[in-house]
């Protein structure tokens, strides 16, 4: 139940909010042209009742010559009787008008759309909150974890995803509550209206019938819209009384990051979410940012904050992708393109994002979007890279299949090691054996090379030389003159140890092969991308693999 903005809401909200805007800027030009309205009819109403009073003191005026004023007093107060009850009727029509047409509109623009503006800034509030506690949880260590500082972190997470997705109903309710209100606001003054304007265009057109049976049914019919329009906003407004009121009966746990008890889907073909990325602020200075990334075919695209769309950043057919262990930080990994110009670095919010944008994004560079049914191949690809890792629990199953003891250890680099006499000619060719005849099913695998503690000891006791990388000791300091055209022939290659495991047939192509898609399917199966470095010294005498670290030998082959 986690608020997650996709795409689609993104380009949703946008269309509303510039549909509240619109509605905006023409309600306040409706209301400009309104009081304007109001405006002329209050002062031809004042203009009447002056000019009756003005009629009506012509009585008073002292003229000197007053010869047949009887008569034009007598006309001019009837006139003024009539400017009087025009008076009436301009003050009951400015009155009208304001009350009925003006107040309305106004009440509609201060309540409806300057709510609407004031649940928007909040919900831009809850989103930065957000975002900043999302930010100071990315940046937790891994390696010195507090269990304190990650609780109250993972907490203010909780609340402030809690805010916005709270701010982010009543945000969603009113912009769509606003559609009802928007048409309910503009059919309610003409209703109060129409009947008094068609009234005044009757009286102006000097006594034709007032009301029709027209008239009647139209007014019919705009009370019946206008009371559907009510009736689908009760609705509306019930439903996200209810949803809220479920919003704030669930429990915290629901918005803890990291708290996803879902199992991880490693078939996806597409994968949409937020990730933190690392980008370059200066020569060695980086800087993280939080962007919404999706995919798209074969593509990565990321949408930044408050744009309509997205953009394509990677191609991601033929791409790598790997886990990287990256400044202290969590659920880092790394996109690196085809080419192995571009790369990307990456971090997920959680353990279950991590894992399933690392699948998504492997089972993409395969281009299995490409095939018919794309879910259903990558599902039988990640079943067969299961089969390749599933150890035999039965001892007595993997006797049967292990007919030959003697078995050889095949390392990284297609080495066998025998383990025992040498042994007896297979009976197949080498073209036709079959895996289980190289590999012995749920053969373990090492994916490290770990020195025994004896040996680390005996290397690292007091007193003993240190090997450095070109396998120089002390004890030989003596015998450089001497040995120094066999010190030509050395050559150190960093390298990284890519895992081991036994095998029946002898060290060929097929079998180095087939170790080492056992080993890959073994890493990618459960997440071990992570490989350590070490130095290969090659000289006409041996092979040695040494720790970078401690210059300890882990290998020596002579």
């Amino acid at each position: 139940m986690l608020f997650l903005l996709s795409t689609q809401t993104r380009s949703l909200l946008s269309v509303f909010e510039e549909d509240a805007g619109t509605l905006t800027t023409y309600t306040n030009k409706l209301l400009q042209a309104m009081q304007r309205v109001f405006g002329a009819q209050n002062e031809m109403a004042l203009a009447t009742e002056e000019l009756s009073k003005q009629l009506l003191d012509y009585e008073k005026q002292n003229f000197a010559v007053a010869k047949g004023d009887e008569e034009v007093i007598g006309t001019l107060q009837q006139f003024a009787k009539s400017v009087e009850e025009l008076n009436g009727l301009h003050t009951e029509l400015a009155n009208q008008i304001a009350d009925k047409m003006v107040f309305p509109m106004v009440q509609f623009r201060e309540k409806d759309l300057t709510e609407i503006g004031t649940l928007k800034e909040i919900f831009a509030i809850a989103t930065d909150e957000h975002e900043a506690a999302m930010v100071k949880y990315s940046r937790l260590p891994k390696k010195r974890e507090n269990e304190k500082v990650k609780a109250e972190v993972q907490r203010e997470v909780a609340y402030t995803r809690r805010k916005q997705h709270q701010a982010a109903l009543q945000y969603y309710c009113s912009l769509n509550a606003l559609q009802y209100r928007k048409r309910a606001a503009m059919l309610e003054p003409i209703i109060k209206r129409y009947v008094l304007v068609f009234t005044q265009v009757r009286f102006l057109k000097q006594g034709m019938e007032m009301v029709s049976n027209k008239l009647d049914s139209f007014l019919s019919s705009v009370s019946s819209m206008n009371q559907s329009i009510e009736s689908q906003l009760d609705k509306e407004a019930e439903l996200m009384r209810s949803a809220q009121r479920e919003l704030l009966s669930a429990d915290d746990s629901v918005y803890m990051p990291d708290h996803d008890q879902t199992p991880v889907n490693r078939a996806l073909i597409q994968k949409a979410g937020y990730l933190n990325i690392r980008n370059k602020t200066g020569l060695v200075s980086t800087a993280w940012d939080r962007l919404f990334f999706f995919t798209q075919g074969g593509n990565l695209l990321c949408q930044p904050r408050g744009a309509v769309a997205g953009g394509m950043i990677l191609d991601l057919d033929n791409s790598s992708v790997m886990a990287l262990e990256c400044e202290d930080r969590r659920y880092c990994f790394q996109i690196t393109a085809a080419n192995g110009k571009t790369s990307l670095i990456l971090q997920a919010e959680s353990k279950k994002e991590y894992e399933e944008w690392i699948c998504a994004l492997n089972n993409i560079s395969r281009q299995i979007y490409l095939t018919d049914n794309p879910e259903a191949v990558a599902i039988r690809l990640h079943q067969t890279a299961l089969q390749a890792v599933t150890p035999i629990t039965s001892f007595q199953k993997r006797t049967d299949a292990s007919p030959n003891p003697e078995s050889s250890i095949v390392h990284f680099d297609g080495r066998a090691k025998p383990g025992g006499a040498s042994k007896q000619e297979s009976p197949r060719t080498n073209s036709s054996l079959e895996p289980e005849d190289l590999i012995a099913p749920g053969t373990p695998i090492q994916f490290d090379i770990t020195l025994p503690a004896s040996e680390f000891l005996d290397q690292n006791r007091a007193g003993a030389g240190r090997t450095n990388p070109f396998g120089e000791t002390e004890d030989e300091e003596d015998a450089s003159d001497t040995h120094g055209s066999d010190s030509l022939l050395q050559q150190v290659f960093a390298v990284r140890f890519l895992g081991s495991m036994a095998v029946r047939a002898a060290h060929t192509e097929e079998v180095i092969y087939e170790a080492m898609r056992q080993v890959l399917a073994a890493r990618a199966i459960h997440n071990i991308f992570k490989t350590n470095e070490s130095h290969m010294m090659l000289s006409s005498s041996c092979i040695r693999i040494i720790d970078p670290q401690t210059q300890v030998t882990k290998i020596s082959v002579s």
